[in-house]
């Protein structure tokens, strides 16, 4: 990979890059208590972390379909498509639960991705779309583990199954591109530059506006969560007042 990529992705790249801004450095701080269990501040996040990576990798999953001049990144671009779409209809079922508000729009960071991605083509394209996109979900791989691992909510525990599932599978596919630099990915993956706030966090979205649905495909493999196992309802009873995705 030539160092135009390597200025590129450290440009942009950032641990946290499916995430927001916490109200509080406390990922443990309690927001609220619902019947599925605490909320932390990490939990929350995490939810919006998971919202925000598909307003962007979904997109890009169709871009590859369109572009993609390998069998290998058109593969990859329907794992994206349909691993997302499921992912995000689970976050939009467990936010109201919750009392999360979802943005609509990805960061001005993840916005960056696209915008470069939809300017190339050809081999180029391939080779930013894999790096960029195993570099992206392996910085977010480490930090569902520790979801998984840490939350006492139900709702967010279930979620953290099934992002970790998606995640993985994404990782290999674009690993099984044959086009991953593992040495300029993981450097980038793991030491990032400092972005402002700004960059990195989705807005929130306008009074009123429809919530974005992405839509699966045709023929999906991957499925949304199924809640009836976790006990509790649709209920906000107890939840916190409505936390806003762009709080720093």
């Amino acid at each position: 990979m030539g160092g135009a990529m390597a200025l590129t992705l450290g440009a942009l790249a950032y641990p946290s890059m499916l995430g927001v801004n916490t109200v509080s450095s406390d990922q443990t701080r309690i927001i609220a208590q619902t019947q599925w269990g605490p909320l932390t501040e990490g939990d929350r996040d995490f939810v919006v972390k998971v919202r925000a990576a598909g307003l962007w990798e979904y997109p890009l999953g169709q871009i590859g379909l369109q572009k993609g001049s390998s069998k290998g990144v058109l593969e990859a671009s329907k794992h994206l498509v349909d691993g997302h779409s499921a992912l995000d209809a689970s976050c939009r079922k467990i936010a109201p639960m919750l009392n999360i508000t979802l943005p609509n729009i990805a960061s001005p960071q993840q916005e960056g991705f696209v915008t470069q991605l939809k300017a190339e083509s050809g081999k180029q394209f391939d080779t930013d779309f894999a790096n960029i996109l195993r570099m992206t979900h392996g910085a977010i791989f480490n930090t569902i583990a520790k979801i998984r691992s840490t939350t006492k909510n139900s709702l967010v525990r279930a979620l953290a199954d099934q992002a970790n599932d998606t995640v993985l599978d994404h990782m290999t596919v674009m690993e099984k591109t044959g086009l991953v630099d593992f040495d300029q990915t993981i450097f980038n993956q793991t030491t990032p530059p400092k972005l402002p706030s700004t960059d990195t966090t989705p807005p929130p979205p306008p009074a009123g506006q429809p919530q974005v649905v992405l839509t699966p495909p045709p023929n999906p493999t991957s499925t949304p969560l199924d809640l009836s196992g976790l006990g509790g309802g649709g209920s906000t009873g107890g939840a916190a007042p409505n936390p806003s995705p762009s709080a720093g």
